[in-house]
């Protein structure tokens, strides 16, 4: 069994992933203080979706599946908020919360991928191409998508968590995802969610061009 570390925790409304780069503004005082101690350690946190109620106040209720991230960046303005940039490390699994004195804290242990048949690189590079085209089809409608298309991994087991970030995906689907402990299990979930928005974008396109969606019948 992995073993087990206490860390620094930092509910949010959205999902950071491995490799993920994760732009936070820092202002409670609760986490302005976590953010002192990080800087003068090693700079590693926790990011975990909050399931239900809000980023502000706590009270939350938080998910039990996140991700170890890192200190990039952090610049403190004139009002005592902080811009900071980290990057998302490993995924990482709760196995307990700790009181949320004077920050969120948990004990948490690596959460890798189980063996499994793996992916076929056909199938694999088809689920890219699909990203990149449900992107390119958001782009035409006038969505705003990733500007910048990173390279996305050779290795499945990373590269469907990055295809999930750049994905248009809402936070609870995303999550899911990472909540996916198989290789090839992940990537069936990211296609059929992919495919989803497709059918989204295609059912747009034709609603612009003229033609009438199929409705009710009357």
């Amino acid at each position: 069994m992995e073993s087990t570390r206490r860390l620094p925790m930092f509910p949010l409304g959205t999902v950071l992933v491995p490799s993920g780069v994760l732009p936070l503004r820092v202002f409670e005082p609760r986490y302005r203080h976590m953010l002192e101690d990080l800087l003068s350690g090693n700079r590693e946190f926790g990011v975990v979706l909050i399931e239900r109620g809000s980023e502000v106040g706590g009270g939350e209720v938080r998910s039990g599946i996140g991700t170890m991230a890192k200190i990039l960046e952090a610049r403190e303005s004139g009002d005592g908020h902080w811009a900071v940039v980290a990057m998302g490390l490993q995924r990482i699994m709760v196995e307990r919360w700790l009181p949320d004195d004077p920050y969120p804290m948990a004990e948490v242990r690596p959460f890798p991928d189980r063996p499994g048949p793996g992916v076929d690189p056909a199938s694999y590079g088809a689920l890219s191409d699909r990203l990149h085209c449900l992107l390119d089809g958001l782009a035409a409608l006038g969505e705003t998508v990733p500007s910048d298309r990173v390279e996305i991994a050779e290795d499945p087991a990373l590269g469907s968590l990055q295809m999930a970030a750049l994905a248009p995906l809402t936070p609870f689907d995303r999550q899911r995802i990472l909540e996916v402990d198989r290789v090839e299990d992940r990537c069936r979930l990211l296609g059929e969610l992919l495919g989803e928005g497709q059918e989204l974008v295609d059912l747009r396109r034709r609603a612009g061009e003229g033609g009438a969606a199929p409705g009710p019948p009357r």
